[in-house]
C-alpha cells in the first residue's frame, strides 16, 4: 500500500487522529510552510497513554519470536515505503536526496539487527537449595523524544528496542520535523496491535507534558544538552528511567605520519556531513605542526568541491540548516569570526537566500578560548588548531564539559592507541570518526548524555533489571 505524504495526523490507539489546532514546519531550503500537523492536547496524551497501558499489558506477555515478526513487518513496510520516506526526510529537513536514502537505509538495518540480540536470562547461582536468576522485564510505556536532525533513524532507534524488549512506545517528534516520525507510527498500524506504537505531534509544551506524565515509565530523549538537564530535572519528579543522548564537541587529532592524501576526504566528509548538524561530527580539528599547512590547504581545497543547494538537486552535499533557530545560531557565531579577528581560509560569511544555507567554513588555527572552538555550532564551521606535544594536544582535546565522541588518525596504531585510551568520551576511535553500529552500544560522558542507546546494554536500558530468588523447597 502506498504511503500518504500529503496529509499528516497525531496515531493513537491505531487510529488516525486530528486536532482542533495546528501548525506546520518549515522546508528549510526555501522556507515554504509544509503541511499541516496536529498539537496535541493534554487530554490526547492521556488518551494515548491510556492505551500505550493496555497494549503493554498484553504485549509484555508475549514472546521474542513475536516481537521479532512484528519488527520484521514493520521493516518491511518501511522499505516499501522507503522512496517515499525519504522524499518526506528531504522535504522536512533539508538535508540532501542521497542523505535521506541513506537514513531510511540505516533505520531498516537498525531494525533488523537490533531484533538478532538477546537479552538473556542468567543464572547467578544455583545450590541444592535455591536457584538465583537476573532477568529483564520490560519498564512499561516509553516516551520517545526525537530531535530534527535524524528523525527517521533516531526515532527507530527509540521504537525498535522498546517494542523488542515488551514495552509500549510513545513517539514524540521535534516540532522542526514533525512529518516522517508520523507516518512511521501509521506504518506501524498495519504490524502492531493498537496502542504499542504511538506517535503525538505538538509544540514545545508536549515535551514537558509527557516527561511528567505520571504513567509513562522512560524517556530516552535525543537532543542538546540544555535541553537534557530540564528532561532529567522533570523526570526527576516521578522518578523516571531515562536515557539522554546530548550534544558533542568531539576533537579529531591528527598525527604527522598520516598520508595526508587518504585522510583529507575522510575528515572533509566527516566534518560537514549534514550541513554538520551531527552530534558525533568532528567539530575540532587538531593537526600536527609538521603537516599542518599542507594538511590545510588539501582541506580546504576538498571541502570547495562541496555542492550547496536544495536537497533534491543532483549532487548536493550541503543542504541548508534545518530550522530558523539554528540558522540565527550560526549567524551569531559567524559575526564572532571577523568581531574577533580569527581567520577565515574558506568561508566566513553567510549569503543572503531564500533558505537557510550556510556554506562551509574553515577557521585557521583560533585562540582556544574562541567560540568557534568552544561551542557545538551544529552548523558548517570547522576550527583547525596545531599541535605538537602529545600531553598537550591531549589535554586540550579533553578541555570540554562535552564528552560525545573522539579520534586519533596515526599510522603508529600503538601510539594512536596510547593516545586514545586518555580522551575522556564515550566513544573513542582510531583512524576512523562517527562509526556506529546498531549492535554496538553508543552514549555519552560528562554533559554529553547519561546511559547508553543500541546493543545489548541499549536493550537492557528498556527494562528494569529484576533478581528472581526459587527456593526449591517451602
Amino acid at each position: 500500500m502506498t504511503l500518504d505524504i500529503t496529509t499528516f495526523h497525531n496515531v493513537i490507539n491505531n487510529e488516525l487522529t486530528s486536532t482542533e489546532n495546528t501548525r506546520h514546519g518549515i522546508n528549510p531550503a526555501n522556507r515554504q510552510p509544509n503541511p499541516p500537523v496536529p498539537v496535541s492536547t493534554a487530554a490526547d496524551l492521556d488518551t494515548a497513554v491510556n492505551s500505550a497501558r493496555a497494549a503493554f499489558k498484553k504485549w509484555s506477555g508475549t514472546s521474542i519470536e513475536e516481537r521479532r515478526t512484528a519488527l520484521t513487518a514493520f521493516a518491511g513496510l518501511v522499505e516499501e515505503n522507503r522512496d517515499a520516506l525519504a522524499t518526506l526526510l528531504t522535504r522536512e529537513q533539508g538535508k540532501p536526496l542521497e542523505q535521506s536514502q541513506m537514513e531510511v537505509s540505516m533505520a531498516l538495518q537498525w531494525t533488523r539487527s537490533l531484533i538478532t540480540l538477546d537479552v538473556s536470562d542468567t543464572v547467578v547461582e544455583e545450590t541444592e537449595e535455591r536457584r538465583v536468576i537476573q532477568r529483564y522485564v520490560p519498564v512499561g510505556v516509553v516516551g520517545a523524544i526525537v530531535p530534527w536532525n535524524y528523525p527517521i533513524l533516531l526515532a527507530v532507534g527509540k521504537i525498535v528496542p522498546s517494542i523488542y524488549t515488551g514495552n509500549a512506545v510513545i513517539v514524540k517528534p521535534s516540532p522542526f520535523t514533525p512529518y516522517c516520525d508520523l507516518k512511521l507510527a501509521e506504518l506501524g498500524t498495519r504490524c502492531f496491535p493498537p496502542g504499542l506504537l504511538q506517535a503525538l505531534s505538538g509544540g514545545d509544551d508536549l515535551g514537558p507534558m509527557i516527561t511528567e506524565h505520571p504513567n509513562i515509565d522512560k524517556i530516552s530523549f535525543t537532543g542538546s544538552s540544555l535541553t537534557g538537564r530540564r528532561v532529567m530535572a522533570s523526570c526527576a519528579k516521578t522518578l523516571k528511567r531515562v536515557t539522554l543522548e546530548l550534544g558533542g564537541n568531539d576533537p579529531a587529532i591528527l598525527c604527522d605520519d598520516i598520508d595526508i592524501d587518504a585522510v583529507v576526504p575522510k575528515v572533509g566528509i566527516l566534518s560537514f556531513l549534514c550541513s554538520s548538524q551531527i552530534c558525533m561530527m568532528i567539530k575540532r580539528l587538531y593537526i600536527h605542526e609538521n603537516i599542518y599547512d599542507e594538511f590545510r590547504d588539501k582541506l580546504v581545497q576538498f571541502v570547495q568541491s562541496f555542492k550547496m543547494g536544495e536537497g533534491n538537486e543532483p549532487d548536493v552535499f550541503i543542504g541548508p540548516l534545518q530550522n530558523e533557530m539554528q540558522f540565527g545560531k550560526a549567524k551569531n557565531l559567524f559575526e564572532t569570526i571577523e568581531r574577533d579577528g580569527l581567520k577565515p581560509v574558506l568561508g566566513g560569511k553567510i549569503p543572503d537566500s531564500n533558505g537557510y544555507f550556510v556554506p562551509p567554513a574553515i577557521i585557521d588555527n583560533p585562540p582556544e578560548t574562541s567560540r568557534v572552538v568552544k561551542e557545538e555550532p551544529f552548523a558548517p564551521i570547522l576550527p583547525l588548531l596545531k599541535w605538537s606535544s602529545e600531553s598537550d594536544v591531549i589535554d586540550r582535546a579533553n578541555d570540554t564539559d562535552m564528552g560525545l565522541g573522539a579520534s586519533v588518525w596515526s599510522k603508529d596504531l600503538e601510539r594512536a592507541q596510547r593516545m586514545a585510551n586518555q580522551l575522556e568520551a564515550g566513544n573513542v576511535w582510531v583512524n576512523s570518526h562517527f562509526d556506529v553500529i546498531p549492535t554496538i552500544p553508543y552514549g555519552g560522558h560528562k554533559a554529553s548524555g547519561m546511559g547508553v542507546e543500541w546493543g545489548v546494554d541499549g536493550l537492557k536500558a528498556y527494562c528494569n533489571p529484576q533478581t528472581l530468588w526459587l527456593k526449591k523447597s517451602p
